[in-house]
């Protein structure tokens, strides 16, 4: 009986935790679905924006096209330095001043966007009129600092590519190098000849005597005769049992 209300508890459990991970998840998606939406309304938001102060700087003249025109440069140059800070924030960790202090000048650009949108329907054009000068003069601060940070990011994104660049370009050469060894290498010595073999004639390695010349006539010493008339041959030494040779006849 045990064992059946622990495995009854052990399906309640289990039970409760997938119900939980629904939920979980279900609200994740809600909230995802609902920035996704957030966001897209906020872009189509700034785009009819956008379009109708494009409209008005061209359509009316005087102070409310300028004050249309002003609105729209903050805007420009405000969301484009934004974009181009998050965009490089994302590989380097270092711009985190540069985003905390483009946030400080977001907050006197929305002040200003607030006071320029609230003078559009200023009936007054004389006092509309007095108040354009300091007006741009703030635009233009404004404007300047967001647009010398954006340029400054850029740089450095771009001289970071090209250091980047650089140093692959080394590494693609050495490679290339690498795999052209052959035409670094330096010709490789021809090995030396083999020793001929000695003539028939030649003395052995272990003669030490020379022989006799042969003599001028090309004939043995025994066939030369100026040599036995000058070295005439030892007699011939006899022995006893040998036979006397007879004497020819005279007769």
């Amino acid at each position: 009986m045990e064992a059946v209300f622990a495995v009854i508890a052990l399906l309640f459990v289990l039970f409760v935790l997938f119900v939980a991970l629904g939920v979980y998840a279900t609200v994740k998606v809600v909230g995802a679905a609902k920035r996704s939406a957030d966001r897209h309304l906020t872009q189509a938001r700034r785009t009819v924006e956008d379009h109708t102060l494009r409209a008005k700087a061209f359509a009316q003249s005087g102070p409310a096209g300028e004050i249309a025109q002003l609105r729209l440069t903050l805007r420009t140059s405000m969301r484009a330095t934004q974009d181009a800070l998050e965009a490089a924030a994302t590989e380097d960790a270092s711009l985190k001043e540069s985003l905390d202090l483009f946030r400080r000048l977001s907050t006197h650009g929305h002040d200003l966007d607030g006071e320029l949108r609230r003078l559009e329907s200023e009936p007054d054009r004389t006092t509309l009129a007095a108040r354009l000068p300091e007006l741009r003069e703030r635009t233009e601060r404004i404007t300047g600092s967001a647009d010398s940070l954006r340029w400054a990011v850029r740089d450095r994104t771009r001289r970071f590519a090209d250091d980047d660049l650089d140093s692959l370009s080394g590494q693609i050469d050495m490679e290339a190098g690498a795999l052209r060894h052959w035409t670094a290498t330096e010709a490789q010595p021809a090995p030396p000849p083999w020793p001929e073999a000695p003539a028939a004639d030649a003395p052995s390695a272990g003669q030490t005597w020379p022989e006799s010349p042969a003599p001028a006539s090309g004939r043995k010493p025994e066939q030369d005769p100026e040599r036995a008339a000058l070295d005439p041959p030892a007699p011939r030494q006899a022995y006893s049992w040998e036979k006397k040779p007879r004497p020819e006849s005279t007769t």
